[in-house]
């Protein structure tokens, strides 16, 4: 796999195609909305999905991990579908959570749909702050966030591909969603075009590689 280097704060971090950021210098991987039992969730309102999200997204996670060897993970919140998804999960990829966690420090961030006791609010180091929504920036500082699952989609030979993707201008990094069934918001949209003003550059994810263009260039969802 390809990642593309981006430089913030005379930090150098890696988008990588699984949807991940990579922070060499401090041994970080940082990953959002893995959405852990979203299936179960749903299937307990009578909508049916294969209930196999779980596991697609620790293979992905664990894959992640061998690749980068991190010494952490940082979280961005929605980390399970729901508060009660770690008491549904099977005992199988319960216990393949719990030796990732024995094998590198994982720090949990609390989403919308975490239960907040269970993590802390934002984690701020040295410049850059890691929270789950984006929020009202404070002067130099530099967020990584989750919540909106962005992708976009660009016209290509009279199509159109849509994906997955980062945004990111020089004081926001917006990351898409890790887990398997967690979706997406087109990048054209206007919660995410609010955060980005004054434009920014789309980062699409592919199987082993990152394309970029402006956001400017997007394609409205049809």
């Amino acid at each position: 796999m390809i990642a593309a280097p981006i430089h913030r704060a005379s930090e150098r971090f890696l988008l990588d195609p699984s949807g991940a950021v990579v922070w060499p210098a401090s041994r970080t991987i940082i990953v959002a909305d893995l959405h852990l039992e979203k299936a179960s969730s749903l299937a307990t309102r009578g909508s049916l999905l294969p209930p196999y999200d779980s596991r697609t997204t620790l293979d992905r996670l664990t894959l992640l991990l061998s690749r980068y060897a991190p010494e952490r993970v940082i979280a961005l919140g929605d980390s399970f579908h729901d508060p009660l998804g770690l008491a549904r999960m099977a005992p199988d990829d319960a216990g393949r959570l719990a030796r990732l966690e024995s094998e590198q420090k994982f720090i949990w961030i609390a989403g919308n749909h975490d239960p907040a006791e269970s993590a802390m609010i934002e984690l701020r180091e040295k410049n850059f702050t890691f929270r789950h929504e984006a929020s009202r920036l404070a002067p130099g500082e530099i967020e990584f966030s989750g919540h909106f699952h962005p992708k976009a989609r660009i016209a290509t030979r009279g199509a159109a591909i849509a994906r997955p993707c980062f945004v990111a201008d020089a004081h926001r990094i917006l990351l898409p969603a890790f887990g398997a069934y967690a979706g997406g918001l087109d990048v054209t949209s206007p919660p995410i075009r609010a955060l980005f003003p004054r434009g920014g550059q789309v980062f699409l994810l592919s199987r082993d590689r990152i394309y970029t263009f402006p956001l400017a260039h997007a394609a409205k969802a049809s």
